[in-house]
């Protein structure tokens, strides 16, 4: 008997543990979620669409490489 209810002590710690990962990361999901809509709406209103928001983040290595062209040609 005293082992069972230490195995169900040890069973519902780790499902606590367990759910409030998962609450961690659904927080840290919704959050980003709610930032991103925040930016294309931001974005919209300037009229540049969602579109063309992923073709710069498509684009986004070779604008770097763009800003930065002294450094690649010398291998750093």
């Amino acid at each position: 008997m005293p082992t069972e209810i230490i195995i169900l002590i040890a069973a519902l710690i780790v499902s606590w543990m367990v759910f409030r990962a998962l609450v961690g990361i659904l927080k840290t999901a919704v959050s980003t979620a709610v930032a991103v809509l925040v930016i294309v709406l931001i974005l919209n209103f300037f009229g540049i669409t969602p579109e063309n928001l992923i073709e710069a983040i498509k684009n986004l290595p070779e604008t770097v490489i763009r800003l930065f062209p002294e450094q690649t040609e010398t291998g750093i």
